[in-house]
């Protein structure tokens, strides 16, 4: 079912292959999916990719009413239960918690369409690479490592935890990649700072930061200060849908955007966030990411709104002489703030906070009640040893209002006020009003 590098693939036989891989899949999820069959009514799948549009888009909460319906797979698991080969679990974080079943093949295409993310990143034969997320159940934990042994490199299965154990391994082994979430170095710096005296972050000779599970990367300013401080290089080598894929996406080591990893067994496309309509697949478009399964045995999804709003930034052939498709996370439509109908995300914040060096770069934007909003109010720490200032917060709202266009109301926090997070830290935080 894979083609081989299919990120320097033709574009025009990738297609002709996910048109051929469609046409087994569709009547597979027809014949073996309630799911679907519900959300499509009366109505038979096309066989032609190109009239998938006319199909109802699936989501979450579908997702989660058919887990809650029909546990502990949901109704849309299309294959027998007893070749689920492995399950992980998603947080709950909304009250139901669900599984994510993966067959043999499943799995195996799972580290594949991965590894290319992580061997573009760098990543590959003669490193030593440590992973430091979720082994609990979590699909980033396990599932991304698999996808890193794919590369080629030496694997140490670490986890989250024990940060100073952490740090001597790094050492001892003489790690020279690490795989964990972007907000995590900070976690790491502040444990050198108290427990290490004399060590410095670079000392511990990283020469590869593979990053994913949060946004951030694009911003210039903040991953200059992360290769600074750590003396690596920074990637974003994992982008991924949990639902869908664990990582189907990656930065190259010439290219900045994201590179679309799966184009042999993923289908993409780009509607409007508002309404649902189809998009057109061109560069500089701009809407929310939906994907199809072409070849999913367990729990194959068709048309499933991904919650991104992504910016298609290239379909030509790379710097890097690859033709995977590029794009921009601009944001997720849940995290999105609208203040006097502008639209505003985390990531514009960030951009903002990572261009005073007076900041540590933690922030979060506190919201109380579902809005309107007429202000955003944001919480952001100065750095170590530097003071709480009126004039500093004024420049901070100044800068906003000049970028992003909104209001703001920054209120500043003293270093290490805000939470640092071994796992995803959470920059939106919506507080029901008292």
């Amino acid at each position: 079912m894979l083609v081989d590098r299919t990120d320097f693939a033709d574009l025009d036989a990738l297609a002709a292959h996910r048109q051929r891989l469609w046409e087994v899949q569709r009547d597979y999820v027809l014949a073996r999916s309630p799911l679907h069959r519900r959300a499509w009514g009366k109505g038979v799948p096309p066989k032609s990719l190109e009239a998938l549009p006319e199909l109802p888009l699936t989501d979450k909460e579908m997702l989660r009413e058919s887990h809650r319906d029909h546990p502990p797979f949901g109704d849309y698991l299309a294959a027998d239960e007893k070749d689920v080969a492995r399950i992980h679990r998603t947080s709950g974080t909304t009250g139901t918690a669900m599984n994510l079943a993966l067959s043999r093949r499943d799995a195996h295409e799972t580290a594949i369409v991965g590894a290319r993310a992580q061997s573009a990143s760098g990543l590959g034969p003669g490193h030593r690479v440590i992973h430091c997320l979720n082994y609990r159940l979590w699909m980033g934990g396990f599932t991304d490592h698999t996808t890193l042994e794919e590369t080629g490199a030496t694997v140490i299965p670490f986890g989250v935890g024990d940060t100073q154990l952490l740090i001597r391994t790094i050492q001892e082994l003489k790690i020279t990649a690490i795989s964990c979430t972007p907000s995590y170095p900070a976690v790491l710096e502040r444990v050198i700072a108290e427990h290490f005296p004399g060590l410095k972050p670079s000392d511990l000779g990283l020469k590869l930061g593979l990053f994913g599970g949060e946004a951030g990367l694009d911003n210039v300013d903040f991953r200059a200060r992360l290769e600074q401080t750590w003396g690596f290089k920074v990637r974003n080598a994992n982008y991924g849908v949990s639902d869908v894929f664990c990582n189907f996406a990656g930065q190259s080591e010439v290219d900045d955007d994201l590179h679309f990893m799966a184009l042999d067994i993923l289908h993409p496309e780009l509607i409007e966030p508002a309404n649902g309509d189809p998009l057109p697949w061109r560069k500089g478009m701009r809407g929310e990411l939906v994907l199809t399964h072409m070849s999913r045995q367990c729990q194959p999804l068709v048309r499933f709104r991904t919650g991104d709003i992504v910016i298609l930034t290239g379909t030509g052939k790379a710097a890097s002489g690859r033709t995977a498709p590029r794009f921009r996370v601009a944001g997720r439509a849940d995290d999105m703030v609208v203040v006097r109908g502008i639209n505003a995300f985390p990531t514009q914040v960030a951009a903002v906070i990572n261009q005073f060096p007076e900041l540590s770069g933690e922030y979060r934007i506190v919201l109380e009640g579902p809005g309107p909003y007429d202000v955003l109010p944001v919480e952001a720490e100065v750095a170590q040893g530097q003071t709480i200032a009126a004039p500093l917060a004024a420049g901070i709202e100044k800068r906003i209002k000049q970028e992003i266009g909104v209001s703001a109301k920054v209120f500043l926090m003293p270093f290490h006020a805000l939470p640092r997070t071994e796992g995803k830290t959470r920059r939106v935080i919506r507080k029901e009003k008292s």
